[in-house]
C-alpha cells in the first residue's frame, strides 16, 4: 500500500535528489535549498512503497499582487510507478497541507504538449490555465525537454473554490475546433490550422498529439512545428479571455477544451 506523507528531514531531501536524477537525468536541487524551503512555508510530499521513495511533489511560497500562493515546482514519479494515480494522490495531499498553511491558490507549470500532465492538471484536479510562457526555462538539456523551446502553461489551482471542491464541470454545449490533425507518409501527426476566425464562441478545442515524446523522437522538425503552431493559437485564446479546462482523449489524438474564464466559479479568492 502506498504511503503518502510530508517530507521534512535532510535524509528525505537526499532521497528526493536520487529520484530527481532517476526521473530527469539532471543535477538535482541542493538539499540546503529544499530543506530551507520546507522550513519557510514550503511543502514537499512523498509517495513511498515501503521504504522506497517513488514519487514527490515539491512546492514553495510565491507572492504576486499582494497575495501569497504555493508554487508547486516539481512533480516526479519513478518510471516503474507511473499511470497508477500516484501523481493525483500527491497533489491532493499537497492541497490539504497548503490549505492548512493558509494558501488558497497553487500554481505550477507544465509543457502543454505533454498530455499525460494535462489530463492530471485539468481533467482530474480541476486546475485551469490561461497563462502561457514562451521558452519559460530557456534551453533545457534533460531527456524530456532537449531540443525544443521550453514553452509552458501555468496552471492555477483554486484550492478552496467551488470549481475545485465540487469538481464542477465546465458548461460546454457546442465546441468549435481551431485545428485538425492529418498523418504524413510516416503516420506521424501533422498540425493543420483552421482558417483564422474571430474568437467569440462559448468553447473551442485544439487537437494535439497523444504521445509528444514519441513524435519528437521520430521527427524533431514536426515536434518544433507543433510547438510553434500551438504556441500561436494558445496565446490567441488566452488573450481573448479563454482558459484551458479539460483534456479529452481519443484513439488518435487528444483535444484541449477552452471556455471563457469568467464562466468558471472561483468565489472571492
Amino acid at each position: 500500500m502506498m504511503n503518502i506523507r510530508e517530507l521534512k528531514t535532510i535524509a528525505e531531501m537526499e532521497q528526493i535528489q536520487e529520484l530527481e536524477q532517476k526521473v530527469w537525468d539532471m543535477e538535482p536541487i541542493p538539499t540546503h535549498q529544499t530543506l530551507t524551503a520546507v522550513k519557510n512555508g514550503g511543502i514537499i510530499v512523498g509517495a513511498f512503497d515501503g521504504v522506497d521513495l517513488v514519487g514527490f511533489s515539491y512546492g514553495f511560497p510565491g507572492f504576486e499582487n499582494g497575495k501569497s500562493y504555493l508554487c508547486s515546482h516539481m512533480l516526479g514519479i519513478d518510471e516503474n510507478y507511473r499511470s497508477q494515480g500516484i501523481g493525483e494522490k500527491l497533489k491532493l495531499a499537497q492541497r490539504e497541507m497548503a490549505i492548512a498553511k493558509g494558501f488558497h491558490i497553487m500554481k505550477w507549470t507544465y509543457d502543454p504538449l505533454e498530455t499525460r500532465n494535462a489530463s492530471l492538471n485539468l481533467t482530474k484536479l480541476n486546475g485551469i490555465c490561461n497563462t502561457y510562457f514562451e521558452d519559460c526555462y530557456g534551453k533545457m538539456q534533460n531527456k524530456f525537454n532537449q531540443g525544443l523551446p521550453s514553452d509552458r502553461f501555468e496552471v492555477h489551482w483554486h484550492l478552496t473554490s467551488p470549481y475545485v471542491i465540487e469538481k464542477q464541470q465546465p458548461q460546454i454545449e457546442v465546441v468549435k475546433a481551431l485545428n485538425t490533425i492529418s498523418l504524413n507518409e510516416d503516420r506521424l501527426p501533422v498540425f493543420i490550422a483552421s482558417p483564422e476566425q474571430e474568437l467569440n464562441k462559448p468553447a473551442y478545442s485544439i487537437a494535439v498529439p497523444k504521445d509528444f515524446q514519441s513524435l519528437k523522437a521520430q521527427s524533431q522538425i514536426l515536434a518544433i512545428d507543433w510547438r510553434l503552431q500551438t504556441r500561436k493559437i494558445f496565446q490567441r485564446l488566452f488573450k481573448a479571455g479563454y482558459a484551458a479546462v479539460r483534456l479529452q482523449s481519443y484513439e488518435t489524438h487528444n483535444d484541449y477544451l477552452f471556455v471563457k474564464t469568467e464562466t468558471l466559479e472561483f468565489g472571492g479568492e
